[in-house]
C-alpha cells in the first residue's frame, strides 16, 4: 500500500504526549499516529478489518477439524 505524506499541525503538548507514548511502545511518532488512526477507524466501523493488502499478509486459516 502506497503512503502519502502530508503536513499535520498539532499542539506541542499533544505532540509531547504522543512522543512519550510512542517511546513506550517502541514506535516513531508517525507510527504511533498511524496505529491510533487505524485502531480508531476499525472501532468506528469506517475501515474493513481486512483490506486486500492485509489479506496477502495474513496467515492462512487452519483447515477445519475432522470429526
Amino acid at each position: 500500500m502506497a503512503k502519502k505524506a502530508f503536513a499535520l499541525r498539532i499542539d506541542e503538548h499533544m505532540l509531547s504526549a504522543l512522543q512519550r507514548w510512542a517511546d513506550d511502545e517502541f514506535r516513531s511518532v508517525n507510527g504511533q499516529i498511524e496505529f491510533l488512526l487505524h485502531d480508531a477507524l476499525l472501532k468506528a466501523g469506517r475501515m474493513p478489518k481486512k483490506t486486500p493488502d492485509h489479506i496477502a499478509d495474513a496467515e492462512p486459516e487452519p483447515p477445519p477439524a475432522a470429526d
